[in-house]
C-alpha cells in the first residue's frame, strides 16, 4: 500500500501560478509512475502529468510548456508547478501512484482544490 498526502493548491487569478506537493509513504518501491490527475465538474478525470522512477515526464498536451512535474526522491514527494494557469484548468486535483504502467492507478491522494478566477 502507498499512502500519498497532497498540499497546495487554492484560488489563483489568471496567468498565475500555483505549486502542488504530494508525499509518498509505504511501499513506494512498488511504483513505476507518479503524477496528477484532474478532475473538473461534470468531465471525466484525466491524466495531467507524470514522472517516473528514472525522471522521464509525460504531459498531457494542454499543458505542455505550463506545467512542470518534478521529484525529490530523498523526500519521497513529487511536485506539480503551474504556471499561466488559464480558467480551464480549474478543477480537483489528484495525486496518484501507478504501477507497472501509467493507466494501473494503485493509489490516489484525497484532491486539491485549484480554481482559476478573476
Amino acid at each position: 500500500q502507498v499512502q500519498l498526502v497532497e498540499s497546495g493548491g487554492g484560488l489563483v487569478q489568471p496567468g498565475g501560478s500555483l505549486r502542488l506537493s504530494c508525499a509518498a509513504s509505504g511501499s513506494i518501491f512498488s511504483i513505476n509512475f507518479m503524477g496528477w490527475y484532474r478532475q473538473a465538474p461534470g468531465k471525466q478525470r484525466e491524466l495531467v502529468a507524470d514522472i517516473t522512477n528514472g525522471g522521464n515526464t509525460y504531459y498531457t498536451d494542454s499543458v505542455k510548456g505550463r506545467f512542470t512535474i518534478s521529484r525529490d526522491n530523498a523526500k519521497n514527494t513529487v511536485y506539480l508547478q503551474m504556471n499561466s494557469l488559464k480558467p480551464e484548468d480549474t478543477a480537483v486535483y489528484y495525486c496518484n501512484a501507478a504501477s507497472p504502467t501509467r493507466w494501473r492507478v494503485r493509489s490516489w491522494g484525497q484532491g486539491t482544490q485549484v480554481t482559476v478566477s478573476s
